[in-house]
């Protein structure tokens, strides 16, 4: 079974991971998802809670093609604004904070933050594994290429799947090498993908899982949703719950999401039906 630590507490995935999604920020890409005051993030947090999240992402720095620069204070601001205010109304709840800057990740560390999702994989900060290692949290993995800016011109696979796994799994074994014990991979869906690749990725999930490292799956209103049906992020949530069961079908263990009923829902059912599914 997967596991993972926690400030010195080992805990199991013995059943889906759901992450909710908090955005810190003006401008990300799905206007529901943003939570630009303490007051909106405390009630944000509370029914995240209450509909059944696991854990909290924390974001403070869009990465939407086309996003504001925001400065390193800035994020730093942001974030610890958002896990003040989760911490007040849910003091033991799983936190994550969503940077790809070492400062940033040790600043959130030290006020309580539980783990680093790192959207670049390394890639924008050389900092950050060193950092990552020393402040010993789990650290989200996620595959991309370039920049948030230049990442949807840098789509070029000989094999997208067979690429991203050997180019994630030459970074796994770089953080083992520095001692970073918990890895939690992230095929980083819509980051430097066609949308047709993003499908090809999803479908290829098995092989991610066959590492024995838990995967994050990370599909919530995405592009390659809305943009072949010809609606709008807002219009999205029918096909996020598909592709989340899918995601949970092919060996998924944690789905970030902005709709955290939904997504727990789908979650419960799924791990009925592997319960009875005969092999």
């Amino acid at each position: 079974m997967r596991t993972y630590n926690i400030r010195g507490h080992l805990h199991a995935l013995d059943r889906p991971v759901v992450m909710g999604i908090i955005n810190v920020t003006p401008d990300s890409f799905y206007p529901g998802s943003r939570t630009p005051d303490s007051d909106v993030i405390r009630r944000r947090a509370e029914t995240m809670r209450h509909e059944g999240a696991d854990w909290l992402d924390i974001g403070g720095y869009s990465t939407r093609p086309g996003a504001q620069e925001v400065s390193e204070a800035e994020e730093t601001d942001r974030l610890c604004r958002g896990l003040e205010a989760v911490r007040e109304v849910w003091p033991e709840a799983v936190v994550s904070v969503d940077t790809f800057r070492a400062r940033v990740a040790r600043e959130c560390v030290e006020r309580g933050a539980d783990i680093i999702n790192d959207i670049s994989g390394g890639t924008l900060d050389p900092d950050m594994w060193p950092e990552v290692a020393r402040l010993k949290v789990p650290y989200i993995l996620m595959h991309t290429r370039g920049t948030p800016a230049t990442m949807q011109s840098l789509t070029d696979y000989d094999d997208v799947a067979a690429d991203v796994l050997s180019d994630m799994m030459h970074k796994v074994a770089a953080l083992r090498q520095l001692g970073v014990a918990d890895i939690i991979l992230d095929p980083g869906f819509g980051f430097a993908k066609t949308p047709e690749q993003n499908y090809t990725l999803l479908s290829s999930l098995p092989v991610f899982a066959a590492t024995g490292l838990p995967l994050l799956a990370g599909l919530s209103r995405k592009s390659m949703i809305w943009r072949p049906l010809g609606i709008t992020p807002a219009e999205a949530l029918p096909g996020t719950i598909a592709l989340n069961a899918a995601a949970l079908l092919y060996g998924a263990d944690i789905l970030r999401v902005h709709d955290v009923a939904e997504a727990r829902q789908t979650a419960d059912v799924i791990s009925l039906l592997k319960k009875h599914t005969l092999h």
